[in-house]
């Protein structure tokens, strides 16, 4: 099998990498201490299994997890036992090993990954992601008594603001009295995402992303953490 580690720390990496050479099923692809750098690989290569740290700066291996599309077979390592319940949420993660790691404790998990078969797509189902796309390419808003139609294609974000929110195109703002719920029901969520509790952006708008905020036209929109891993997955990273 096919393998990554990924773990900030780099003595644990070590550990791993040497515990992956002493055994003859496993090959160790790559080894990354973030995230974001085992995503970008993901998007090109196809592994078999993943020894995933759950604690890493900004970004939780259940982060992680929700990111990628169809996740392969993920074996969670840590030195926190209180997250075997939510592990085992995930039909993905075949087992969860406690640092440090004994070699006997390593070979029972290659063993279980090894007899285990996950279905296609072993993350959690995204219930957002099952709604049918709607098919019109604008809405209409009511504005001084009139109604005034606006595509979705020139919208780069809205934001709530008290009982009002702000439609911010290309060319102009308008404000409205509404929800941001209303009006995240009408728009296609394959172009939107809500990032915030006061934000939706139109994510093919997105200039520049850093640490937790977008950059659209010339705004920088926060993004909520239980967000990031929805956006992470819609971006084509290299």
């Amino acid at each position: 099998m096919n393998c990554i580690v990924i773990d900030d720390e780099e003595l644990a990496r070590a550990i791993i990498g040497q515990l992956i050479e002493k055994h003859p099923q496993l090959h160790l692809d790559q080894s990354f201490s973030n995230a974001m750098q085992a995503i970008k690989y993901l998007n090109h290569h196809q592994v078999d299994l993943i020894f995933l740290d759950i604690h890493m700066p900004d970004f939780t291996g259940f982060d992680f997890i929700q990111t990628i599309k169809n996740p392969p077979k993920v074996i969670l390592i840590t030195y926190d036992k209180n997250f075997a319940i939510e592990a085992f949420e995930y039909e993905c993660i075949v087992d969860y090993l406690i640092k440090p790691i004994t070699e006997d404790r390593f070979q029972k998990a290659i063993q279980k990954a090894t007899n285990t078969t996950i279905p296609s797509g072993g993350a959690k189902p995204d219930p957002k992601n099952t709604e049918p796309q709607d098919s019109v390419n604008e809405f209409y808003v009511n504005i001084d008594r009139r109604l005034i139609k606006i595509e979705f294609a020139v919208v780069n974000l809205v934001e709530a603001k008290g009982d009002y929110i702000h439609i911010k195109t290309e060319g102009k703002n308008y404000i409205v009295h509404s929800t941001l719920k209303k009006i995240e029901d009408k728009l296609p969520k394959d172009l939107f995402l809500k990032v915030h509790r006061s934000f939706i952006i139109n994510t093919k708008k997105i200039i520049d992303i850093e640490d937790n905020s977008v950059l659209i036209a010339k705004e920088v929109i926060p993004v909520s953490r239980s967000n990031r891993p929805e956006l992470m997955k819609r971006l084509n990273l290299l």
